[in-house]
């Protein structure tokens, strides 16, 4: 059995494994889960305060505590959709131990989350203007941009390593990712790591025309306390994707931070998976279907806030799920396939196979990069860098972007046309 097919047998495998262990998980004796009633009987999921701002008054959502009251109605369908993104996860986790090396292949699912959750905000960096960046190289795009993205990068980094030293998913930690996320660039004066001291809004100029007026300042210790109180199983325990659903809708409506809220919002989902072991590492981007479906889902996060309607969000989540875990799933075995298909290649080029090889193992988890950049990262000399450059020239694999003498840049063009799927800029 090749590569590729014991990897397909093991993804099955590992699937199996996995859904019947979260399946046992969905039936914890606890009332948010088990309940349901015939027929829902909700209303307004918080009460409205009155403010005053900007000369003039409006009303402030403030949301009630999780969970859901009453509880969530688990139809037949609600239920078979999330059993079959439970099984979506546990194919696209079974990958994180099937690749080559995971590192190579994780560096590169991190960046494209992380273009794609700030192109979300406005944000107009490309995957290759982030990894030009990274490299001290003139994005495409303005400056401010790529740092935002890179900040996205580094507080994704920053929230996975605090849960390593044994940090909940809590207060603190939010903050602290929030710091990461705007240390740097236009939001660095948006108070990072603290909560607002002032009112915000969503949409609209001022808070007496806005869409929606997120819970005042005075409101957010109790809100996040409540929040906290529910990520870490109080009042009930709550199954963990079911819990990534609740809490990033409520982070939502809370919206604590003057800036970084959608971001640090959809980083929330991707920490407590991995915090619970549903993901080794952090593979799944559901930015990009909530790219996609953008309209559609800010309408969901206003109809639950209004009316109680939970179950049409968790339909939503849930496939964002099945959809999004099945692209990353596929996403790696185009790469694996590629990777062994260029490797087959290059090992034909003889005694230059071995320096070859190595800027292509560079490559995969930098697929843009000068060739001053791959000698500090290979350790060759610049001209069996070069060398080497020349003949994945020569085979396809490499393509050069700047048609210049001096700093080119290089691009393993079919490998970052794989991430790319998704990532194309608003036209």
């Amino acid at each position: 059995m090749d590569i590729i097919g014991y990897v397909h047998f093991r993804l099955a495998l590992a699937a199996a494994r996995f859904y019947f262990t979260f399946r046992s998980l969905l039936k914890i004796k606890a009332s948010l889960i088990l309940t349901s009633p015939s027929t829902m009987n909700r209303d307004l999921q918080g009460h409205y305060v009155t403010i005053s701002t900007v000369g003039e008054k409006a009303q402030a959502f403030v949301p009630a505590p999780l969970p859901p009251d009453p509880p969530i109605e688990w139809t037949p369908a609600l239920r078979e959709k999330f059993d079959h993104a439970l099984v979506a996860l546990g194919r696209l986790d079974s990958v994180a131990t099937l690749l080559p090396d995971t590192a190579v292949f994780l560096y590169m699912y991190v960046r494209k989350e992380a273009v794609l959750s700030s192109m979300i905000e406005g944000t107009q960096s490309s995957l290759s203007d982030l990894l030009l960046f990274e490299m001290d190289e003139e994005p495409g795009v303005p400056v401010d941009d790529a740092q935002e993205v890179s900040n996205y990068v580094a507080a994704l980094n920053h929230g996975l390593r605090l849960l390593e030293e044994g940090l909940p998913i809590s207060s603190r930690l939010i903050r602290e990712i929030h710091g990461v996320l705007l240390a740097k660039g236009r939001g660095s004066g948006q108070t990072p790591g603290d909560y607002r001291r002032s009112q915000n809004w969503i949409g609209g100029t001022r808070p007496g025309n806005a869409a929606f007026v997120p819970p005042p300042p005075e409101e957010l210790s109790r809100c996040m306390s409540d929040l906290e109180r529910f990520l870490n199983d109080d009042p009930a325990p709550t199954s963990v994707l079911l819990k990534a659903a609740l809490a990033h809708l409520q982070f939502e409506t809370i919206h604590p931070f003057l800036d970084g809220n959608g971001r640090v919002g959809r980083l929330l989902i991707t920490l407590l998976l991995c915090e619970q072991k549903v993901l080794r590492v952090p593979m799944l981007y559901l930015s990009l279907y909530f790219k996609t479906h953008r309209r559609h889902y800010y309408e969901l996060l206003n109809a639950v806030r209004l009316t109680g309607d939970w179950e049409s969000w968790l339909e939503f989540f849930a496939d964002a799920v099945i959809m999004t875990a099945g692209q990353a799933v596929e996403t790696a075995r185009h790469l694996l396939n590629l990777v062994e298909s260029d490797r087959k290649r290059i090992e034909t080029l003889g005694r230059a196979a071995s320096s070859v090889l190595r800027v292509h193992q560079v490559l995969m988890a930098h697929p843009i990069a000068t060739s001053g950049w791959l000698v500090g990262q290979t350790g060759l000399t610049a001209a069996t860098v070069n060398k080497a450059l020349a003949r994945l020239e020569d085979l396809g694999i490499v393509r050069e972007l700047t048609q210049q003498q001096r700093n080119r840049v290089f691009s393993y063009r079919d490998y970052v046309e794989i991430f790319n799927r998704g990532t194309e800029l608003p036209e």
